[in-house]
């Protein structure tokens, strides 16, 4: 790839506006979260998917989470929300929750690698969010960083990995987070934790035995 990577503060009045442009167009983007940052591609447009593994030397049969832009947007991607998810979602979103979910058709297959859940999360964020409801479709979005590499939580440590790869870097300086998001598969009875992460482990396990 012979790009040249982008950067620009979140501070600049016209940065959504032009990160939202480069992902309509089916380009990448890499910006902060409240863990670490991210970087995404337009969530139903396969191409750009495809362009998202490319850039982090993914394997396309690992599937790719999704950032959605407000909760009732879980509809739009899982065809059978089951009724804890709410009861989570009411308690912990926004945050740093990933849930494992039915798909909804409207996804394409090198979103789920052709599974049937996707993994999907609400950011404690304003920026990811705001991406996505100025899209008018979700991220698939992943840690900015080569697979298999740590992730990044400044600009600078995007851009060693991921400069010249992606179109647009959104500098928001340090993530706050710098911890990943905690994973729960609802999709398998009982529910299970995939991946530990920033949430509180103990307060995650009274609200799945609630259930």
């Amino acid at each position: 790839m012979s790009m040249k990577t982008l950067v620009i503060s979140t501070d600049m009045p016209d940065a959504v506006a032009q990160a939202v442009a480069v992902l309509a167009a089916g380009g990448l983007v890499a910006f902060p979260t409240d863990t670490v940052y991210g970087v995404g591609a337009h969530a139903l447009l396969p191409d750009a998917v495809k362009r998202l593994f490319a850039a982090k030397v993914r394997p396309e049969g690992k599937a790719i989470p999704l950032l959605l832009g407000e909760a009732a947007d879980l509809e739009r991607v899982s065809c059978d929300v089951p009724a804890l998810a709410w009861r989570l979602i009411a308690a912990l979103w926004p945050g740093a929750l990933t849930l494992v979910v039915p798909r909804g058709p409207l996804l394409p297959d090198i979103v789920t690698a052709g599974g049937p859940s996707v993994a999907v999360r609400l950011p404690d964020h304003a920026l990811p969010r705001t991406l996505a409801q100025r899209l008018g479709a979700p991220l698939a979005a992943t840690s900015a960083n080569l697979s298999g590499q740590a992730a990044a939580i400044t600009a600078d440590a995007v851009l060693a990995q991921l400069d010249g790869r992606i179109e647009l870097l959104l500098d928001g300086g340090p993530c706050a987070g710098g911890v990943a998001s905690t994973v729960v598969d609802l999709t398998v009875q009982p529910p299970a934790i995939l991946r530990p992460g920033a949430l509180d482990l103990a307060r995650l396990r009274r609200l799945l035995a609630a259930d």
